[in-house]
């Protein structure tokens, strides 16, 4: 337990000195929320009456959380330690591989964490949110959403030989999501062959889950949502167990 809890302080650590992981997942959702939510916040949602539209960002913004740290910190992170040999040191410590990787996921979904609360904070003081799920619901969703999608991002830094790759491979992954599966722009309101590309994007699902369960909608009516997200935490799990390379 010693060695996980420096592990931890040292992931930590690292996380911080990483500038786009850290933008991305703390700074970035907030500054969309200021932004966005003082020009289209208070517009009521016609189908959900009660809600506004700043009520369907914030599990929006959670998801684009989820997904930069799978997208960029995950690849970015691993094959750096891959490529300054510091995995290779790691593996030859008596710090099992297990422990290191747990490390390094407490320390991500932690700062997911966080920059949920960020969110949902500057949401109840600036913007008077609405709420009408149930809390466990939502964060069962945040679990398995994270886990869906760090289990991607850990199998893009198992096949990234190096930074460049995994940086050009998550942004390739991460930048078109952003626009085309519900996080800027309702899919409801998207041209009818941008819908049918979003329904291919497993953020789409992220997005889907998260705001459903944030409205009240219960787990059985976003099932399409949960089957696709736990088929990913399975299936890349797999894979990145796997195609893992320590060297």
């Amino acid at each position: 337990m010693r060695g996980m809890a420096q592990l931890i302080v040292v992931q930590f650590k690292l996380f911080y000195r990483e500038p786009a992981a850290f933008f991305f997942t703390l700074v970035f959702p907030v500054l969309l929320l200021v932004v966005f939510g003082s020009i289209f916040g208070d517009i009521e949602i016609e189908e959900l009456p009660g809600f506004k539209v700043v009520d369907a960002m914030i599990p929006a913004y959670t998801a684009l959380i989820i997904g930069s740290s799978a997208f960029m910190g995950i690849p970015n992170n691993t094959a750096s330690a891959r490529e300054t040999k510091v995995l290779r040191r790691f593996r030859a410590t008596p710090i099992s591989p297990i422990t290191y990787l747990t490390a390094e996921v407490v320390v991500f979904f932690g700062m997911n964490l966080v920059g949920m609360a960020l969110l949902i904070l500057v949401g109840i003081v600036v913007y008077d949110l609405s709420f009408g799920g149930f809390w466990l619901s939502v964060l069962g969703a945040f679990v398995l959403s994270t886990g869906a999608f760090f289990a991607v991002g850990y199998m893009v830094a198992s096949i990234s030989p190096t930074v460049r790759v995994a940086t050009v491979v998550g942004m390739v992954l991460f930048f078109p999501q952003i626009f085309l599966s519900g996080v800027m722009y309702p899919v409801q309101q998207m041209p009818a062959w941008m819908q049918q590309i979003s329904q291919a994007l497993p953020m789409t699902y992220a997005v889907e889950l998260l705001q459903g369960l944030w409205f009240g909608f219960g787990w059985e009516e976003r099932l399409d949502a949960v089957a696709i997200l736990g088929g990913m935490l399975v299936i890349g799990t797999a894979l990145a167990v796997k195609t893992f390379r320590w060297e």
